[in-house]
């Protein structure tokens, strides 16, 4: 998956023009003005083309409920070449797409419903001492029970007394415009979805909220069973980057898949360790070369992790030298997720935050991890973003 080598599917059901909308143009305003504003207003009026460097995240949850058809369509109208799908399993083991297993109560209408007498949770309105809860799992309920909800923006007002008050929480840079209907999926009918819109697929292997082996699935049943359905559609391994942040999972997909396994992401989520500092990888247990001789080939941390600041100016950090220098290809998420960037960008921009002062910033950042960095692919919550850079740049 290369910026500079990966093509996007000859004969692809996408159009080879895709629609932008006004976002990168409104981006590339808020610039300063410099070689890099000049380049990338000279491509405004350009037409556009998928591109595999443009990863939908969930879809494009900026503005539609994540892992909904509504959402998947949307990210390929805007050229995301590949799109993902987040897995994990239904109380009758089936597999499906949601961010977590236990998100129900955030990302769809269940608490709405009668289904929520079958949360693992029930919903607990706030009070003066504790904010507002509930949990509800993809494994609190069958798979035809998960499909009668309707999906909707990923949030929950926590101050709230009512549930149609707590389901009534999406941020003010967020919509609700495209809310009023959700169509949720399983994980195999994700896969006929993104390969009649000519997409690739990078589904995730959600970290199970329930105890392991589930009612005689195990983990690695789990992982295997995800590979399955993409053999079961036909799907060639080279169009799959199935990802997980358990290394296991990877290392399984390499012994036990290797046409998959050869594009298995490693989501590095060592970030949360206390001791963890993107200046110093070779305190990383594995190190990168130990990772390399595993058989791991593509690393992907979040952006924050892959930048710093020197002398005023944002680039690669030591981690990001080191995963090349061991020949690992790195992916990064994901653009857009914090909102506006007038603050220091949030905890996405962490390392780069004294830099990083309104939305003119956001190519600046891209430009880095395209161009000194190196990422092979981006998730973005807002695909057109991505997809206008690589277009204007000339990455595949």
């Amino acid at each position: 998956m290369s910026a500079t080598t990966a093509a996007f599917p000859a004969g692809s059901a996408v159009s080879q023009e895709v629609e932008l909308g006004p976002r990168p143009a409104y981006l590339v305003r808020q610039m300063e003005d410099g070689l890099l504003k000049d380049r990338l207003s000279a491509c405004l009026s350009s037409r556009a083309k998928p591109t595999l460097f443009s990863i939908g995240h969930r879809g494009a949850p900026l503005q539609f409920p994540e892992h909904t058809a509504e959402s998947y369509q949307a990210a390929a109208v805007m050229g995301a070449g590949i799109i993902e799908c987040d897995v994990t399993f239904t109380k009758d083991k089936e597999l499906v797409c949601r961010h977590a297993q236990n998100d129900l109560h955030t990302t769809t209408d269940i608490l709405a419903t009668d289904l929520a007498e079958k949360c693992t949770t029930g919903f607990t309105p706030a009070t003066d001492d504790a904010p507002a809860s509930a949990e509800c799992r993809t494994s609190d309920i069958t798979l035809p029970e998960f499909k009668s909800l309707n999906g909707k923006m990923d949030a929950a007002d926590k101050t709230a007394t009512t549930v149609s008050g707590y389901m009534d929480g999406t941020a003010n840079w967020r919509t609700d415009l495209y809310a009023t209907k959700g169509t949720l999926l399983t994980h195999a009918e994700s896969i006929e979805l993104i390969k009649s819109l000519g997409g690739k697929f990078t589904p995730e292997l959600k970290s199970p909220a329930v105890a392991m082996p589930f009612d005689g699935l195990s983990q690695n049943m789990y992982a295997q069973k995800l590979i399955d359905e993409y053999k079961a559609a036909g799907v060639p391994p080279k169009d799959v980057w199935p990802q997980s942040f358990n290394l296991a999972d990877v290392l399984y997909w390499i012994e036990a898949e290797p046409d998959f396994g050869k594009q298995a992401v490693y989501l590095d989520g060592r970030y949360s360790q206390a001791s963890f500092n993107p200046a110093k990888p070779e305190t990383l247990s594995p190190t990168m070369e130990e990772l390399k001789a595993k058989g791991v080939n593509y690393l992907a941390p979040p952006i924050w992790v892959l930048l710093a600041v020197e002398d005023g100016e944002i680039v690669p950090s030591a981690y990001a030298r080191a995963a090349k220098a061991a020949g690992l290809d790195l992916i990064s998420w994901s653009l857009e997720r914090s909102g506006p960037l007038a603050s220091g960008g949030g905890w996405y921009y962490q390392t780069v935050k004294d830099v990083i002062d309104g939305d003119g910033k956001m190519y600046e950042v891209v430009d880095v991890l395209a161009q000194d960095v190196g990422v092979a692919g981006l998730f973005s919550d807002w695909p057109a973003t991505t997809t206008f850079y690589a277009s204007c740049m000339g990455l595949d």
